[in-house]
């Protein structure tokens, strides 16, 4: 096997910018052609229902259903993976979804009021979603872990059905999936996928209600269905590879860190692994720890794919200068492994999550230490957040006038009314005008 490349980037080159930019950009999530896939799919469901989903899920998951009835799993279903799981893995469920719940407990917002001098009443009335569909990657690419993060914010949120879509390729089911859908007391599961799934629940059909609100990973296909139907119904994002950034002090033990970059890595060849550090001797052990771990690896060749084509050892002349960087980055997922993380954290404006100090590995996140881990990638951590309970409710603004507030305010409408030229709105503002 040839060594492990991975380049070497100096904050002090010349042309440092343009490299870490080209390095860091990432095309659209889809091409023409897949468009134009999705687009069929999403006509002939709209058109035609559960005879195009059946139609579609029986010739892209290679089953033989003959019946829009068979799409639905009964939720005795899940209860029976839930009881026939090892005893291990149903403690770790439960455990995960008991910390994921408590921390998104702490996001539900709350309706309020006050009340002005003159009697006007002002606020905010907070209400969650009607119904939200829950996305979930099915067969061998299965993650109960997705089920936990996407439905219990939903659930904390008081949405009152949750309709979750998992593909069965081959009929594969994955039992921890069903287990967790259980935990989390998903309401419907239909053994659907793909961008006919994403049209199902967008539009509806006899069987499978429309929702508000789809949410949850999915292939390229299901990317740009959503992307597509965003407007008919919300979407959480649309999420690009995954991503780490280490910012390290050289204190943390070289192994640790390159197992935390190989987390990343082994997601998929174009997942995004960095670290920035001031010492270049210390980047030089974290190179020979990757290439010595590297072999002991499972997914090896994904994640040698993934580091030689987009991760980087980064340079830079200080810890100051290494959070500019990080900044720019906006990373989906970012490890301060350092020292004294508490100094540093609040100088960072940019990023999904922050995983502070050398014994908080990212893995964590992923699975059971409270915080979401749908996170914004791609850079968008510049203006956009990990999903949360916020996600799943909605604001309305309270407006109630007193008489002599109407009056007051009328005044005021009337003059900005009138001076946009709208005179109905003038006069329906000056109808409450007290003589």
């Amino acid at each position: 096997m040839s060594a492990l490349t991975i380049k070497r980037l100096q904050s002090t080159a010349p042309d440092f910018q343009q490299t870490l930019a080209a390095l860091l950009a990432w095309e659209s999530v889809s091409n023409p052609t897949v468009q134009q896939t999705v687009r069929d799919i999403l006509v002939q469901v709209r058109s035609r229902g559960d005879a195009a989903v059946l139609e579609f899920t029986n010739r892209f998951d290679r089953l033989t259903l003959t019946a829009p009835a068979q799409m639905e799993i009964p939720l005795a279903r899940l209860q029976q993976a839930y009881t026939e799981l090892p005893g291990a893995q149903v403690q770790a469920l439960e455990t995960a979804a008991d910390r994921v719940r408590r921390y998104h407990e702490r996001q539900k917002q709350e309706s309020w009021t006050y009340t002005e001098a003159d009697g006007t009443l002002l606020g905010q009335q907070i209400t969650p979603l009607d119904r939200v569909g829950l996305y979930v990657p099915g067969g061998k690419a299965a993650y109960p872990s997705s089920v936990l993060m996407n439905a219990l914010p939903a659930k904390v949120a008081g949405v009152q059905e949750l309709i979750m879509v998992v593909p069965t390729p081959d009929g594969a089911i994955n039992e921890l999936v069903f287990a967790a859908a259980h935990i989390c007391g998903v309401d419907r599961v239909f053994a659907i996928g793909g961008a006919q799934a994403v049209a199902a629940l967008a539009y509806g059909t006899a069987l499978i209600p429309q929702v508000d609100k789809i949410v949850g990973p999915g292939n390229i296909y299901v990317a740009t269905a959503k992307r597509e139907v965003y407007g008919t119904v919300g979407i959480d994002m649309i999420a690009g590879p995954s991503e780490i950034l280490v910012v390290c002090d050289g204190t943390t033990d070289p192994d640790w860190v390159a197992m935390d970059l190989f987390s990343q890595a082994e997601h998929d060849e174009d997942a995004q692994s960095i670290i920035i550090c001031p010492d270049a001797a210390y980047l030089d052990r974290i190179a020979a720890a990757l290439e010595r771990l590297l072999p002991t690896m499972e997914r090896q060749a994904i994640i040698r794919t993934s580091l030689q084509d987009r991760g980087a050892l980064i340079q830079v002349r200080d810890l100051d200068e290494a959070v500019q960087v990080a900044n720019f980055i906006a990373p989906e997922h970012l490890e301060l492994s350092l020292v004294d993380p508490q100094a540093w954290v609040h100088k960072i404006r940019h990023a999904g999550a922050i995983f502070m100090g050398p014994h908080t590995s990212e893995a964590l996140g992923d699975y059971c230490a409270g915080p979401n881990h749908v996170l914004p990638t791609s850079r968008t951590a510049r203006f956009s957040s990990p999903l949360g309970v916020y996600d799943f409710q909605k604001r309305s603004s309270l407006i109630m006038c007193s008489a002599e507030g109407a009056s007051v305010l009328g005044k005021t409408a009337s003059v900005l009314a009138r001076g946009e030229g709208f005179t109905a709105h003038a006069r329906s503002a000056e109808y409450r005008i007290k003589p």
